[in-house]
């Protein structure tokens, strides 16, 4: 029977009314309070507020469950993602590398190995870009030429030891490619557990993969020709190995640069695992990259190189496997350009690609320099700085892809053309020293630099003979970096003017396109043999 009493309040079998943060009907009775259930059913505001507390709880893990659920779905989708455009990138790379032939030719294994090679070169200077390889912005003069000269140490072994080592060799070129990739992974491997405490064998052990380095670009651009496929040209071959390198940067930097945060150790134990990977697939390249001229059965001549030279005849040493003795053949190494003249188209391509080189060097040291004394409007002097550096970066990937793009032209007609645009941004820098035009310099001297070296490459592998091309590829790149190293040179004495300082670069280049065109002059009036 209902004694009309609100229901929870009075009763021994009262419930809590629901919701239970709901005002009761009658106002708690006053007395001495209890403790337990009993207390709760003499308090409804107490028991109100736990029931409260404990349907909020189970909301709130439910709104967590349903959190995690979601992020453990949004998480898979996105490796899915990412695995998927990982999966699409790499198939589209593998296309792009094994097209046209360069598949069955074996270049396209060569292109995969590059990329990796250059993602394990990324990793090892994100690891030392603040130490032992960081350009001294700001500092004094005196110490940015030693820098400058510091760059020189790895070529001073470079072609008076590793290039005739790699000649008289060359019949196991894989396995020396493999060894200066192994050599670089031990190597990463070690300053990885030195460069934490500052030790002072940082620096020696990276001249000596600095050396590894350049062994290693030398003996894979001489193993180029062997591996092209007669559908391409040489520029196009070099160009390929260009864009690869640039892939393998921008992989190995986005990759190390996360990495790096933990420590330079870490990402250089990243780029220990990326030479150990390329070292296996170098072991793995095509055997083509191992043989001579004469083994492959035409693979040397004029159609196979794209138009070689009288220089480009057979080989002298084809049946020697061994060539000269050792003795003979860094001896020889010294008076390379005078026992083995080099062809004039080459000795062009070298001249139009040093300018390149000394253009380089210029524009970053003036430029530093000038940035800070001379700040632009707007910009600071880092930041400009940054830009430049940029700019060159951009250009330099433009050119790759130019150079992939050329086709049969003519590679002393394109070099000479960037050199004569390089030469009208250089004037107009000096003219109008601005933003634009600076970073138009940039843009240009990265985009002249690369188009010049890729055709220099394709000229060498066209017109020397085969038992040579180690030592010569060694000898211009010394030369080459020695040009650098005079452009930076220049940049550090030269006044702080714009006008000034641009237009000495412009009056070099001018003299740099006079000497190419009186090469060239000089070799066309010579009547052949």
């Amino acid at each position: 029977m209902e004694t009309g009493e609100p229901r929870g309040v009075g009763r021994a079998d009262a419930q809590v009314p629901w919701p239970p943060w709901s005002e009761p009907a009658e106002a708690p009775p006053t007395g001495p309070s209890s403790s337990g259930a009993d207390g709760d059913r003499r308090h409804p505001d107490r028991a109100a507020r736990a029931a409260r507390a404990a349907y909020l709880a189970r909301r709130g893990a439910r709104a967590a469950g349903r959190a995690g659920t979601l992020a453990g779905r949004g998480a898979w989708g996105g490796a899915r993602l990412v695995g998927r455009g990982t999966r699409a990138g790499a198939d589209r790379f593998r296309g792009f590398a094994g097209a046209d032939g360069a598949a069955e030719s074996g270049l396209a294994r060569v292109s995969e190995m590059q990329v990796l090679a250059s993602a394990g070169d990324a990793a090892f200077a994100v690891s030392l870009a603040s130490t032992v390889l960081a350009l001294p912005v700001g500092q004094a003069r005196g110490q940015v030429a030693i820098f400058l000269l510091t760059t020189m140490a790895p070529f001073v072994l470079l072609a008076p030891f590793i290039g005739p080592l790699l000649d008289r060799y060359r019949r196991g070129r894989r396995w020396a490619i493999g060894s200066t990739l192994a050599l670089r992974a031990f190597l990463a491997w070690v300053i990885a557990g030195v460069v934490a405490d500052n030790s002072p064998w940082v620096l020696p052990l990276a001249l000596l993969a600095l050396i590894a380095t350049r062994a290693y670009a030398v003996a894979l651009s001489a193993g180029i020709p062997l591996v092209r496929p007669e559908s391409i040209t040489l520029v196009t071959a070099n160009s390929r190995q260009s864009i690869s390198t640039l892939v393998g940067m921008v992989l190995g930097s986005v990759v190390a640069a996360p990495v790096g945060r933990l420590g330079a150790a870490w990402s250089l134990r990243l780029a220990f695992l990326a030479y150990v990977v390329a070292t296996v697939l170098a072991i793995r390249l095509s055997a083509r990259v191992d043989s001579g001229s004469d083994d492959l059965g035409g693979a040397s001549g004029p159609g196979a190189r794209g138009g070689q030279g009288s220089s480009g005849g057979a080989d002298p040493l084809a049946e020697r496997d061994q060539g000269p003795p050792l003795r003979e053949t860094l001896r020889g190494t010294w008076r390379l350009t005078r026992t083995h003249p080099l062809p004039p188209t080459v000795r062009a391509a070298l001249t139009t690609a040093s300018g390149a080189k000394l253009l380089g060097g210029f524009a970053t040291m003036f430029l530093v320099f000038l940035l800070q004394q001379e700040p632009l409007p707007g910009v600071s002097d880092l930041l400009a700085v940054g830009l430049v550096v940029a700019a060159a970066g951009v250009g330099n990937a433009l050119g790759s892809v130019v150079g992939n793009r050329l086709g049969p032209r003519s590679p002393t007609v394109v070099a000479s053309a960037m050199l004569v645009v390089a030469i009208a941004v250089a004037v107009l820098t000096a003219v109008d020293y601005a933003l634009w035009t600076v970073l138009l310099l940039g843009l240009v001297s990265g985009a002249f630099g690369q188009l010049a070296k890729l055709c220099l490459d394709a000229l060498v592998q066209a017109e020397t003979p085969e038992h040579l091309r180690s030592r010569i590829f060694s000898w211009s790149e010394t030369r080459l970096q020695a040009a650098w190293v005079l452009g930076g040179g220049l940049g550090i004495v030269m006044p702080l003017i714009p006008w000034v300082g641009f237009a000495a670069a412009a009056a070099a280049l001018v003299g740099v396109l006079a000497t190419a065109v009186v090469i060239r002059r000089r070799a066309a009036g010579t009547p052949r043999a």
